[in-house]
């Protein structure tokens, strides 16, 4: 059994019951327990083309799937969303990204864990804060931190607490 956090974000269309739905697939899974869920947070994106804002969230979830298998899963809710791969960093239906895995460590290439950016997106540590602020990151080449205090190192980029826990219920 592993745990992992998982980051969820959509900017088109309906992104908020993309979100939903995909929080949904991940619980109804045999081989993945959802063990907590952030609010919801409007976020500013980061590269790529002039794009709307997204709505991101944090999963935690306990699965029995290898970390492989859980990106392959993430893969899937993306496609089933009508996940297009046209742009890099261009606006999406469903980005699921897995961003860290507890006990875990995997320089790529097809999955980076922890994820190489995850340190520097308040997208990311803002709601992964909000669940699991104990939660440690340990990016390649630096040093060991909660997810609390290296969202201390994001000011300014553009995260905004929704206020709304439920939202995936």
């Amino acid at each position: 059994m592993i745990r992992a956090a998982l980051g969820l974000g959509a900017n088109l269309g309906d992104a908020r019951a993309a979100l939903r739905r995909a929080v949904a697939a991940l619980d109804a899974h045999p081989e993945v327990e959802v063990r907590a869920v952030s609010g919801l947070w409007r976020t500013a994106p980061i590269g790529g083309p002039e794009q709307p804002a997204y709505l991101n969230a944090v999963v935690i979830v306990d699965s029995a799937l290898a970390p492989d298998a859980l990106l392959a899963l993430a893969h899937e809710l993306e496609a089933a969303a009508g996940r297009q791969r046209d742009v890099r960093w261009g606006p999406r239906t469903l980005d699921v990204d897995v961003i860290d895995v507890l006990g875990w460590r995997s320089p790529g290439p097809a999955l980076q864990v922890p994820h190489p950016r995850a340190h520097e997106r308040a997208f990311v540590l803002a709601p992964l804060s909000e669940v699991e602020p104990g939660w440690v990151l340990q990016p390649e080449g630096l040093p060991a931190r909660t997810a609390a205090r290296w969202l201390e190192h994001t000011a300014g980029q553009g995260v905004v607490d929704l206020g709304d826990g439920d939202w995936w219920r």
